[in-house]
C-alpha cells in the first residue's frame, strides 16, 4: 500500500488540498465565513440547484431507457449480440468533448434536426439529458445487465407455475435481487452527471452551469479561488455521501440470489412481445447512441476532398503553435505514460486490497480510491499548477504532469477491474507455493500473474482510453504546444468558423475511433461472458 497511498497523497490530496488553502485561508487562519457568502448568493444557489436538478433526470432517464436493454442482453440470444454490446459500450470510453460535439452536430446550429425541420436543441436542457443518457447507457446495460444474466432464471419459472402473472414475478422475484445491482447503476450516473464538465460547457452555453462548469469559471475566468474552494468543499461532501451510499449496494449485491453461468439463461427470442422488445432496443440504439455519432462523422465530411481533414496538418499561428494534427501523436504519447502509471499503482492498490487478511485502514483506501471520479478534475488540474511549482516537486514545465492527472482517473477503472479477479484466486495455491520454497515476488508471478493477466489487459486498455480522453485536469495543464485531443477540439469549438467547426468534428472522429479500437480489443480480452465495468 505504500506506493499507492504514497502517489494519492502526493498528488491528488495534496493539490486540492493546495486550492482549499489559497481559498479559505488569510494571514495564517482559515476563514470559513465566505463558506455562507457563497452559498447564499443566487447565482451559486441556482448552479447547486440545476447541478442536482439534471443529474436526478439524466439518472431517471438513464434508467428507463436503458433497463429494457439490459433485459435484452442478458436474457435474449441473437446474432449480432456480441457487436452490439461493444457498439454500446462506446459512447461510455469516448471524451465528454466528444459526445458533446457529436450533439452539437445533432441538435445544434446547423445540426442535423436544425437542416431537416429547423429544431434546436443547444439552448434547451434537453440536449445535456441526451447527451448523459448517450453516454451513461452502457453503465446500466453493463452493471444491471451483468448480474441479470446470472440470475437464475427458474425461481422466477417457480413463481409463474405458482400462479403469479409475468409481472407479478418479475416485482416479487426477479426486482428485489435486481435492487442492488439497478442502485448501484443509478448511483454512478448521478456521481457522473452530478460532475458533468465537458458536456454541459459544450452544450450548456452560458445558460446552463454545473457545479464542475461554476468551478473553472471562477478558477479560470474569475481567478476568485475563495468562491472556488467553497464549490470544490460542496462538491467533495455530495460525492463523498454518493460513494458512501454506492459501497454500501456493492455489499448488498454480493448477498443475492443464487448466480449462474450467464452463458446458460440467454435464449432465442419467443414471442411477439420479445420480438418487440427487441426491436425497440436496436431501434433505441441506432437513434440514441448510433445516429450522434454517424452525423459528427458526416460533418467532418462535408468540406470536398477531406477538406477538414487536411487543414488539420496546417498552422494557423491562432489557435496552436502546431498544427491540429500533432495532438493525436501528444494524446497518444500521454495516455500511454498514463496507462503505465495507472497500471502500477492500479495493480499494487487491488493487490493489497484482495489480501483477506486486509485491515480496516485498506479497506478504507477502497472506497478514497474512486474520488478522482468524483472530485472537480478542475481542482486538481489548477491545484497541480499551484502545488507542484517549487522544488522538490516542481513539475510545472515537465511533460509528466498531464499523464499524472490523467492517470489519476485511470487509477479507480484499474482497481475495479482486477480486484475481483485477484479475490477469486485461491489462497492455498499462493501458500502452497511459499511452503515449496518461493519468494513473494515468484508466487505473484508464477501463481497470480497467469490468472489475472488478461484482467491486467482489461485494466490497461480502459486506463488508456480514459487518459485519452480526460479533459477537466488536462485543460489547465496541457502546454499550448502539446494540447491533448479533448483540449485541441474544445479550442477549436470556442472559435467561430466553418473551418474551425469542421476541423474540430475531424479531430472528434478521430479521437472516437482510436477509441473505439481499444473497446473492441477490450471485448475480445473479456474474462467472461457476463462481465461488467
Amino acid at each position: 500500500m505504500a506506493v499507492p497511498v504514497a502517489f494519492f497523497a502526493v498528488f491528488f490530496a495534496y493539490p486540492v488540498a493546495a486550492i482549499l488553502q489559497r481559498g479559505l485561508k488569510a494571514d495564517g487562519a482559515w476563514r470559513f465565513g465566505p463558506l455562507a457568502d457563497v452559498l447564499c448568493e443566487p447565482g451559486i444557489r441556482h448552479v447547486l440547484w440545476f447541478t442536482t436538478w439534471q443529474a436526478l433526470a439524466s439518472t431517471a432517464l438513464t434508467l428507463l431507457v436503458a433497463l429494457p436493454a439490459a433485459y435484452v442482453f442478458a436474457r435474449l440470444d441473437f446474432p449480432g449480440r456480441q457487436v452490439l454490446r461493444a457498439v454500446v459500450t462506446v459512447p461510455f470510453v469516448l471524451p465528454t468533448v466528444v459526445v458533446g460535439t457529436a450533439f452539437l452536430a445533432l441538435v445544434g446550429r446547423g445540426g442535423l434536426l436544425d437542416e431537416l425541420w429547423g429544431v434546436r436543441l443547444d439552448t434547451t436542457v434537453w440536449a445535456i439529458l441526451l447527451a448523459h443518457v448517450f453516454f451513461n447507457y452502457a453503465v446500466v446495460v453493463r452493471t444491471v445487465g451483468g448480474l441479470w444474466a446470472q440470475l437464475d432464471p427458474r425461481q422466477e419459472e417457480a413463481a409463474r407455475m405458482l400462479g403469479a402473472s409475468p409481472l407479478t414475478a418479475w416485482r416479487k422475484v426477479t426486482l428485489p435481487a435486481l435492487a442492488p445491482a439497478v442502485a448501484a447503476a443509478a448511483l454512478m450516473v448521478f456521481l457522473f452527471t452530478f460532475t458533468s464538465f465537458g458536456i454541459v460547457q459544450i452544450l450548456g452555453g452560458p445558460t446552463f452551469s454545473t457545479l464542475e462548469v461554476e468551478i473553472y469559471r471562477q478558477t479560470s475566468d474569475l481567478f476568485d479561488l475563495s468562491t472556488a474552494a467553497v464549490l470544490t468543499i460542496v462538491q467533495f461532501l455530495a460525492v463523498g455521501a454518493v460513494l458512501v451510499v454506492h459501497a454500501w449496494t456493492v455489499r448488498r449485491r454480493e448477498s443475492a440470489l443464487r448466480l449462474v453461468d450467464a452463458s446458460r439463461t440467454a435464449r432465442r427470442p419467443r414471442g411477439a412481445g420479445q420480438w418487440a422488445l427487441l426491436a425497440g432496443v436496436l431501434t433505441t440504439v441506432a437513434v440514441l447512441l448510433v445516429l450522434p455519432l454517424a452525423v459528427l462523422v458526416q460533418r467532418s465530411l462535408t468540406a470536398p476532398s477531406f477538406g477538414y481533414y487536411r487543414a488539420l496538418t496546417e498552422t494557423d499561428g491562432g489557435t496552436f503553435l502546431v498544427a491540429p494534427i500533432d495532438a493525436i501523436g501528444t494524446s497518444l504519447s500521454y495516455a500511454a505514460a498514463a496507462t503505465a502509471i495507472a497500471v502500477v499503482i492500479g495493480a499494487l492498490a487491488a493487490a493489497a486490497l484482495a489480501r483477506r487478511d486486509a485491515g480496516r485502514l485498506v479497506r478504507a483506501f477502497d472506497a478514497l480510491l474512486m474520488l478522482p471520479l468524483g472530485v472537480s478534475a478542475v481542482t486538481v488540474g489548477f491545484g497541480f499548477l499551484i502545488a507542484l511549482d517549487k522544488p522538490p516537486l516542481d513539475l510545472r514545465q515537465s511533460w509528466i504532469l498531464v499523464p499524472l492527472a490523467q492517470a489519476l482517473v485511470g487509477v479507480p477503472f484499474v482497481v475495479r477491474t482486477m480486484l475481483p479477479v485477484l479475490r477469486a484466486v485461491d489462497a492455498r495455491l499462493r501458500e502452497a507455493a511459499a511452503v515449496l520454497g518461493a519468494s513473494p515476488w515468484r508466487v505473484w508471478r508464477e501463481v497470480d500473474l497467469p490468472m489475472v493477466r488478461r484482467a491486467l489487459l482489461i485494466a490497461a486498455g480502459f486506463a488508456f482510453a480514459v487518459s485519452l480522453g480526460e479533459f477537466g485536469a488536462t485543460v489547465f495543464i496541457a502546454r499550448p504546444g502539446n494540447p491533448t485531443l479533448p483540449v485541441a477540439v474544445a479550442r477549436l469549438l470556442s472559435r467561430p468558423g466553418d473551418l474551425n467547426y469542421g476541423q474540430a468534428m475531424a479531430l472528434s472522429t478521430i479521437l472516437m475511433l482510436v477509441c473505439a479500437v481499444a473497446l473492441l480489443l477490450l471485448e475480445r480480452l473479456r474474462t467472461d461472458r457476463g462481465g461488467e465495468f
